[in-house]
């Protein structure tokens, strides 16, 4: 069944049946089905919710969680199952900005996926399935750290970002994807598929893929070769690149992987195809 008539089932029966089950049953994100909603111009009844929500945040500065949200909405005659709450708060990407030290308001920043790409490594036109991962680059400074996305069409690499440590690898993802959709013409459904790592099940990744409208898919917990693709390109690129020289720290790593794809991309010929991938992508005909 198509993704398409799968999101307009669920639209036509989300009085009756919870959004989250139905996409479940379906094997579809609800970023998907909310990037369905957007392209269509199908009216979102949440909308008037989450701009009460937004008054309430201003208001309290982005400090109130869904529970103050909660209390304040039925100060103005607003009556919503806190649940309900919290869902339009994290589509809407109006959750407290504040953190908390208790370790229990975490959850309700993360999010899984399906295993919508389920080992089927091939895909049929270019932008059709991405896999991104993050790996270390050894220098004699520390670890860097290297965020990718490859496409399986072609195995290129669209876009990667660079970041010196661990507290902005996060922001290296985001602007993995940014560069990604500003290279790439996209125009059917996109599937981003990735690991279980705490990048990808944050609500800001959740926020960033929905915004692009990409269908984000995940790996099962405990299974590497779910993403095997992905952690493939970094094999070869240590082997090939990295673990050939002592680099001396991050602008020395940038600049020889920044070369090292270039070459990859356009002039390393893969032994499957006899092809690079440039020339892999210049076979396909819309």
């Amino acid at each position: 069944m198509k993704l398409s008539i799968k999101y307009q089932i669920i639209f036509k029966h989300k009085d009756k049946y919870s959004v989250n089950s139905m996409c479940k049953f379906f094997e579809v994100s609800r970023s998907g089905y909310y990037a369905f909603l957007k392209r269509m111009d199908i009216p979102d009844r949440d909308l008037p919710l989450a701009e009460k929500i937004r008054e309430c945040q201003e208001e309290s500065h982005r400090t109130y969680g869904y529970r103050r949200v909660h209390i304040w909405l039925e100060r103005q005659g607003i009556y919503r199952n806190p649940k309900t709450i919290l869902r339009v708060m994290q589509k809407y990407n109006l959750l407290s900005v504040v953190r908390r030290k208790k370790f229990k308001y975490v959850s309700e920043h993360l999010h899984k996926y399906p295993n919508l790409l389920n080992r089927e490594f091939n895909a049929e036109r270019p932008n059709q399935k991405w896999v991104t991962d993050i790996s270390y680059i050894p220098t004699m400074q520390g670890n860097c750290y290297l965020s990718v996305i490859r496409d399986l069409y072609d195995n290129r690499i669209v876009a990667y970002q660079m970041s010196k440590d661990m507290t902005v690898k996060l922001c290296s993802i985001h602007d993995t994807i940014k560069n990604a959709m500003k290279k790439e013409n996209v125009t059917a459904e996109l599937q981003l598929h990735s690991d279980q790592g705490s990048q990808y099940v944050s609500n800001d990744y959740f926020v960033t893929t929905q915004s692009y409208g990409i269908t984000p898919s995940m790996s099962r917990r405990g299974n590497p070769y779910d993403n095997a693709l992905a952690e493939n390109f970094f094999s070869i690129l240590k082997t090939e690149c990295v673990h050939r020289v002592k680099l001396s720290g991050y602008d020395e790593a940038s600049l020889i992987i920044s070369e090292y794809i270039n070459f990859y991309n356009n002039y390393r010929i893969q032994t499957k195809t006899k092809l690079t991938p440039l020339e892999k992508r210049n076979q396909f005909v819309a």
